[in-house]
């Protein structure tokens, strides 16, 4: 087949939005037909991000101002606590790939738990697939909404989800240290992502209570069969991608690795380095790749899990076309599969 396949981006005016439309510049399947954006509506797409000037993309509008008849998939690129109430009033024959928060947890309760207010649009939620590809493509190939993971939480899930699966680690002893670029806020202005800000340090943010740790204990207690709660640091790195977790945990160094290796044999994007090599967030940087390396502790027994990825590609926007892709019945890699950048 070589029909073209018709998106919209809600949302495009943000580091998502920008970061979808680069991907899409280069898919030989799918043609942005309407873009959003709410204070920059009216705006052409090359003022608002210059870099990418040389598209020919449509000129940012309100949502209410789309003409959804012949999209056949919206990338949501809204804020958090947004993205509910504007997919409940779209089409319900359009397919939706949702980057925000709004549908990643199953449980309302826990939702509300979480994000401080109830959730607007339970039909959808109780229908909607947790969007990490490798886990479960074969409902995101057959839903209609697929809800993106966090970026932070697709990092530590990639690292550890197979170990919890095969049993090779304790469920009660795991640390995830997490270091994350500050386009992982986002692009509004904020007093904590200011230059003078960010650079030159290195800090600790939401320890204890960041709303991603509500992601791993649904996915990781699902993979173990029973409750895992884990220990979860972010920290901020003056970088503008990139995250790195290293993960701390109990078990044998080299069945962690065969357990990796293993599971991700077959996988496009993950990459297990060899035995004893860790990882670097600037050999993914802009990539859908995801890096993935153990190495044993001097203390006999414990490990150190290492993994990185581009929070705004592999962890956002580069895992939205992956699983569009899947929804649309085009090839998974397609549009993915440049190289990293370096240096």
């Amino acid at each position: 087949m070589t029909e073209t396949c018709n998106v919209a981006i809600l949302g495009a005016s943000g580091y998502t939005g920008a970061e979808l439309v680069r991907l899409i510049a280069t898919h030989p399947r799918l043609r942005i037909r309407a873009m959003t954006a709410d204070r920059k509506a009216g705006q052409s797409y090359g003022d608002v991000f210059p870099h990418l000037r040389h598209l020919d993309l449509p000129t940012l509008i309100p949502i209410d101002a789309v003409d959804f008849s012949g999209i056949d998939l919206a990338f949501c690129a809204l804020p958090h606590a947004t993205s509910q109430e504007v997919i409940a009033k779209l089409p319900r024959d359009l397919k939706v790939v949702d980057l925000s928060a709004d549908f990643r947890l199953r449980d309302p309760a826990v939702y509300e738990t979480w994000y401080g207010h109830p959730h607007l649009a339970l039909d959808l939620q109780a229908e909607a697939v947790y969007g990490l590809t490798e886990f479960y493509r074969d409902e995101i190939r057959a839903t209609r909404l697929c809800a993106g993971t966090g970026c932070n939480a697709a990092t530590g899930l990639y690292g550890l989800l197979p170990l919890l699966k095969a049993g090779v680690i304790d469920p009660d002893d795991i640390i995830i240290d997490l270091a994350t670029g500050v386009s992982g806020a986002g692009r509004s202005p904020k007093e904590g992502s200011l230059h003078a800000e960010v650079s030159e340090g290195f800090h600790a943010y939401n320890v204890a209570k960041h709303r991603h740790l509500a992601e791993f204990d649904q996915e990781f207690s699902r993979a173990a069969g029973r409750e895992v709660e884990v220990t979860f640091v972010p920290h901020l790195l003056p970088q503008n991608r990139g995250i790195l977790a290293t993960i701390y945990v109990r078990g044998e160094a080299q069945a962690i690795h065969a357990a990796l290796a293993s599971a991700y044999a077959d996988e496009p994007f993950l990459v297990v380095l060899p035995f004893g090599e860790a990882p670097a967030t600037r050999h993914v940087r802009g990539s859908n790749f995801v890096h993935l390396g153990v190495i044993p502790d001097r203390r006999p027994g414990r490990v150190m899990v290492f993994s990185t990825l581009d929070n705004l590609t592999k962890g956002s926007s580069g895992q939205a076309l992956q699983n569009a892709n899947l929804m649309l019945g085009l090839p998974e890699t397609m549009g993915l599969m440049a190289a990293p950048l370096f240096p």
